[in-house]
């Protein structure tokens, strides 16, 4: 072989190489392994593979994150290609870009496993808490707070639960992944979900019907918060402190109080309770103690618009309608009565499975029930004729001229419903002469009829 084409196979061999070479440079965006050759102040260069010399420097060291915040030579890191070549031939490289990547995995990870994980508090809002897990940044609501943590306002002050949310910042808790999506840079964390596992094992020993003992450990408008057992706590409905009807659980309970508390409900970590199904049902006896008719001696407790809530004893308690209250039209019945006013009040009725009773101010004459009842019973057979009318009056509906439809079923006087057929028969002469085939029709539909309609089609 010549010495010319030596050369030539040479050259192309090395072109080869070169080809070789750069294919297998990493590109931009490519996640790189490399070994740190130095550590400088605000730059880190690697060996790449034997390949090239990366550098990753300024805000790209990413030291937000603890897997980048202790990095010495000889050590191996992970970075993200962000340019093949800077001004000085080194490949520039970033610490941040790959460190976010890998905290994605890690918390989708987390999410998968169940596994808890560490996160700091940095922020509140009125909606939950800003966190921090690792270098990424989350959020937990207020509903994923645990027991311990979630913040009871009596009224729902939203300024003072921000209060009681600004007072963990700065703290950490643990935490479960129960959201997390990277393009959409959202991750969701819950440190409820924490506290139910630990209470799994503790709640499979209660069951509904288990009367506990426990302390009230938070009041709001519609319920009191018993904290018993090994850390536990359950709600009981202001429909479940007593059987009489109350404004605030304040009006019975303070927070401390001892009480015992039947378990009605468990669905999963939440645990409803009842007060009041620990005594009878005071209202099963009410026949016994009180009667229709009789005048009782009784408390006001509430002034409404339209009547009173009176207390007869501490159990039972009923309503005083305003029509009960004088025998004159009401004025304003806030000046009329006071909370606290004792008066002597007339049992006018009594549901003692519906927890109601009727009352009437004494000496007021009122509704007569006797009337009431004759009332009623007459106003239910009107509603039966005119519904017995309607249905009779659906077959010729159609046939009534635009706005007399709801005349159907109306009574009316005799003379006014003769004048009313002469007028339509009239209108169907008149009909007939103008398009003969449709009254026809409508003299074949009127068959169906009365005997005293059906007249309309035979005057054809």
């Amino acid at each position: 072989m010549s010495e010319d084409k030596i050369l030539d196979k040479k050259a192309e061999d090395f072109k080869d190489l070169l080809k070789d070479f750069f294919n297998q440079l990493p590109k931009v965006g490519d996640v790189v392994k490399g070994n740190i050759i130095s550590v400088e102040k605000g730059q880190i260069h690697l060996d790449i593979e034997g390949m090239t010399v990366g550098v990753v420097r300024g805000p790209e060291l990413f030291a937000e994150s603890s897997e980048y915040t202790d990095l010495k030579v000889g050590t191996e890191a992970e970075a993200t290609v962000i340019e093949s070549e800077n001004e000085n031939g080194e490949m520039e490289l970033s610490f941040r870009i790959a460190g976010f990547k890998r905290a994605w995995d890690a918390v989708k990870k987390l999410m998968k496993d169940g596994l808890t994980v560490k996160a700091k508090i940095l922020a509140a809002n009125k909606g939950g808490l800003m966190m921090k897990v690792d270098a990424l940044s989350g959020f937990m609501p207020v509903s994923q707070l645990s027991p311990e943590n979630y913040p009871r306002v009596s009224g729902g002050d939203k300024n003072r639960i921000l209060e009681k949310l600004q007072s963990l910042i700065g703290g950490e808790v643990e935490v479960k992944v129960i959201d997390a999506d990277e393009n959409d840079e959202k991750l969701i964390v819950s440190e409820r979900a924490v506290w139910e596992d630990s209470q799994k094992a503790v709640l499979e020993s209660y069951k509904v019907g288990d009367v506990v003992e426990g302390e009230v450990n938070a009041l709001t408008s519609f319920g009191a918060f018993i904290r018993f057992g090994e850390g536990l706590e359950g709600l009981v409905h202001i429909s479940e402190i007593a059987w009489q009807r109350i404004d605030h659980p304040r009006d019975i309970l303070k927070v401390g109080d001892k009480v015992k508390a039947q378990i009605i409900q468990l669905d999963k970590s939440k645990i409803y309770l009842s007060i009041k199904r620990n005594v009878e049902d005071p209202w099963k006896g009410v026949k016994e103690k009180y009667k229709v008719g009789s005048v009782v001696k009784g408390k006001i407790l509430k002034v409404e618009g339209f009547g009173l809530m009176v207390a007869l004893d501490s159990d039972i308690h009923g309503l005083a309608h305003v029509s009960e209250l004088s025998n004159k039209p009401m004025g304003d019945i806030n000046k009329e009565f006071t909370i606290g006013q004792e008066l002597d009040f007339e049992i006018v009725s009594m549901e003692p499975a519906e927890h109601r009773l009727g009352l009437r101010l004494a000496g007021v004459k009122g509704k007569s029930t006797s009337a009431k009842v004759t009332a009623d019973k007459e106003e239910k057979e009107v509603k039966e004729k005119k519904v017995e009318k309607v249905s009779e009056a659906k077959s010729h509906t159609d046939d009534l001229p635009v706005g007399e439809e709801s005349s159907v079923g109306e009574e009316k006087p005799k003379a006014e419903v003769k004048k009313e057929k002469k007028e339509k028969k009239k209108k169907k002469k008149e009909e007939t002469k103008v398009e003969e085939p449709e009254a026809e029709v409508k003299a074949s539909e009127a068959k169906s009829h009365t005997d005293e309609e059906s007249s309309v089609g035979e005057e054809k």
